[in-house]
């Protein structure tokens, strides 16, 4: 994620607590709004996962001492937040025994892995398994990218050069300095978390030894001082796909920063950013435009050249007697949708009045009011006003 986004975060104001707020106050209401956020047991919302995954990065900043204090000096210098992440962050907690030891309420099966792969990116969690070192998903990145009004509509080829955290190029990953090795933690056996039975599920929480890395390292790294991690910059393309609107937030599954111990890489998500066209505009799938026609050519009716968004223009057929504001639809002219297909351009004519009249004009205009008398478009308007 941007720096940007992280800075607009409230994780107190997530978790519902006062800034003098207790680990105990914390912990109690992460406890309460994970459970009522659980994926699992919000079957068919999608928007709950988003609320359990927030939930759960505000409690994995706030409930530990370091990171709470940088993150409230980050507030206080920036009027933001902290941005969670870098150096040796705790390890994930095994959410997955949320509702209960060994897999996830009205699942009907194992959920561990589902959960390790979404919140791993968060705080480093790790994968389900035995003891030993666990294999841990990459974080989640975000990027911005500006489009051309065409670009957004039509899709786009992007390359972007991405900072990233990624295994140390020192240590390889161990956190240990060459010729040493790390050691399994002996608090957690290596699996970087400690459960706590609370009656009617269980809460796994890092390990206070090893922060979560299931690991202890006697002789760190120079370079990463134990954490096992350092920063890369990759540059990587991805397609931007055609019908994006402005502001939109596309999920590049894979794209992320890579994963540690062979776990999978997180996810790439752009922001995208649209420019305005000075002709085109843009509702859906469809694209508009605002086409002027002269007065002659809306009483008497006439064919009008207007241009498109793939450059090769068209005739569209202005019907007698138009008035200002008629749309026209012209198929297949708009922008392009997920599967393939096309919307449509939606044309809006609107009449143009001469500001300046010749001679000629203005006698041949008098003419027409002349002829055309008996016709009143105002006609019962004051009756139908009074009416009202």
């Amino acid at each position: 994620m941007s720096t940007k986004d992280y800075l607009e975060k409230d994780y107190y104001k997530v978790l519902g607590v006062s800034k003098t707020a207790s680990k105990d106050e914390i912990k109690s209401s992460y406890r309460k709004l994970a459970r009522e956020n659980h994926p699992d047991a919000n079957t068919g919302d999608p928007a709950a996962e988003g609320r359990f995954k927030e939930i759960s990065e505000a409690y994995n900043v706030l409930s530990d001492d370091k990171r709470r204090k940088e993150y409230d000096d980050a507030r206080s210098l920036f009027g933001g937040s902290y941005r969670p992440g870098g150096g040796t962050g705790p390890g994930g907690f095994d959410m997955s025994d949320l509702f209960g030891q060994g897999g996830t309420a009205g699942s009907g099966g194992t959920g561990g892995e589902r959960l390790s792969d979404l919140f791993g990116g968060l705080f480093g969690g790790r994968g389900r398994g035995g003891t030993g070192t666990r294999s841990r998903r990459g974080s989640d990145v975000e990027t911005e990218a500006t489009l051309t009004f065409r670009e957004a509509a039509d899709g786009v080829t992007r390359s972007f050069q991405l900072a990233s955290e990624a295994p140390c190029p020192t240590c390889k990953g161990t956190g240990a300095k060459a010729g040493t090795a790390p050691r399994m933690c002996p608090k957690c056996s290596g699996t970087g978390h400690e459960n706590t039975n609370l009656g009617g599920f269980s809460l796994s929480e890092p390990c206070s030894e090893c922060k979560g890395r299931g690991l202890v390292v006697d002789d760190p790294c120079d370079t990463c001082h134990g954490s096992g991690r350092g920063k890369s910059t990759r540059t990587i393309q991805t397609r931007i796909p055609a019908g994006v609107a402005d502001g939109q937030r596309i999920r590049i599954k894979g794209k992320g920063a890579p994963g540690e111990n062979g776990g999978p890489a997180g996810d790439l998500y752009v922001v995208v950013h649209v420019k305005e066209h000075p002709v085109f505009g843009r509702t859906g799938d469809n694209v508009t435009i605002t086409v002027p026609v002269t007065f002659p050519e809306a009483v008497l009716g006439a064919d009008v050249r207007i241009p498109t968004l793939g450059g090769f223009p068209v005739t569209v057929k202005v019907p007698p007697g138009t008035q200002n504001g008629h749309k026209l639809r012209v198929r297949g002219k708009g922008a392009t949708r997920k599967d393939g297909t096309t919307g449509d351009m939606i044309v809006t004519l609107e009449v143009s009045v001469p500001k300046n009249l010749n001679g000629d004009a203005r006698e041949a205009l008098e003419k027409f009011r002349a002829a055309t008398s008996d016709h009143d478009p105002r006609d019962g308007l004051e009756a139908r006003a009074k009416g009202a």
